[in-house]
């Protein structure tokens, strides 16, 4: 019996993926992915069947998965983290929609970024966040300004997905400009490049001194709440308890 698994990968090392997650790309006839993923995986898929493509191919590599499955093979779609975070799982579930699709697909969660991002801090999500992506390739950065500006106003801790690229120089430094109208300039800022990968950093800063220069696609940014603190290079943001 075909089907088709959107399965999370976590960050990449088999250390950090879910034992369902490795099943499914055991009993898997055929796996479908992002190139820089498959990569981060490919001893555990050296006997599947592989597609690869490059970025901005999402619908090309859903469109393969769901033609392989109806030609009668089992396919995992992989995302990094999580495949409903950012991740496939949305996009071929749409897709069946749209198409009029009927095959079982099934999402199997991963460890998503900014979860590992946050791990290596310490504890920064501890009370309410919202996860903002500064990505305007699907979203209008207009839409993103006004997401950024009511979650500052709010005083959720803050996480950023895709906070630099070489198209997107500028988008960072207009969020953090946003950010700062609500937050003050002391409020502790979590960046981790490469969570649980090779190349990990971890560098903890302030609203007012964040090094730009260090932030890139691979990178997680977290910015605290009012009552987020700092302590030996981890950042802490109180769940509420009386101590």
């Amino acid at each position: 019996m075909s089907w088709i698994k959107a399965v999370g990968i976590g960050p990449g090392d088999p250390a950090h993926m879910t034992g369902q997650a490795a099943n499914a790309l055991r009993e898997g006839d055929a796996v479908v992915g992002y190139n820089t993923y498959l990569n981060l995986i490919k001893p555990i898929i050296q006997d599947k069947e592989v597609f690869g493509s490059g970025m901005r191919q999402e619908i090309l590599r859903c469109k393969k998965a769901l033609e392989l499955a109806q030609a009668g093979k089992k396919v995992c779609v992989i995302s990094s983290g999580d495949p409903g975070i950012y991740g496939m799982a949305g996009l071929l579930l749409e897709l069946c929609v749209k198409e009029d699709i009927d095959i079982d697909i099934e999402v199997i969660p991963g460890v998503s970024a900014v979860n590992a991002a946050a791990s290596l801090l310490g504890a920064p999500l501890m009370h309410d966040f919202a996860m903002i992506s500064l990505s305007d390739h699907l979203t209008p950065w207009q839409v993103i300004e006004k997401r950024l500006d009511l979650s500052a106003q709010a005083d959720f801790v803050i996480a950023l997905y895709n906070p630099k690229s070489r198209e997107r120089k500028h988008h960072l430094e207009r969020a953090l400009e946003i950010i700062s109208q609500h937050k003050s300039s002391g409020t502790p800022v979590g960046i981790v490049k490469n969570a649980l990968r090779a190349g990990e950093r971890v560098i903890v800063s302030t609203l007012a001194s964040v090094a730009k220069e260090d932030i890139d696609m691979t990178s997680i940014v977290i910015i605290g709440n009012r009552h987020t603190f700092a302590w030996k290079n981890r950042i802490i943001t109180p769940r509420g308890y009386e101590l």
